[in-house]
């Protein structure tokens, strides 16, 4: 991505989830992107339905395709 950078690959130990390493690794992307000038850090998809993906809604502002538009959620 020219304009920002792509967390789609990034995971976590599960059996360490009170570390908390998926937060820390999201905000690191947000941190460095800043310190790089990109505007976005981006997550990948998001499934409503899917527990696993749900703490993407919890960053923002967040950028959701709903009935075809682009809507911007803050």
């Amino acid at each position: 991505m020219s304009n920002g950078l792509s967390a789609i690959y990034s995971f976590f130990d599960p059996d360490a989830k009170e570390r908390s390493l998926g937060v820390y690794a999201v905000l690191w992307q947000v941190q460095r992107a800043l310190e790089l000038g990109l505007p976005n850090v981006y997550l990948g998809y998001w499934i409503k339905q899917c527990r696993k993906m749900s703490y993407k809604i919890d960053y923002r502002p967040i950028e959701l395709l709903v009935n075809n538009r682009w809507v911007t959620l803050t």
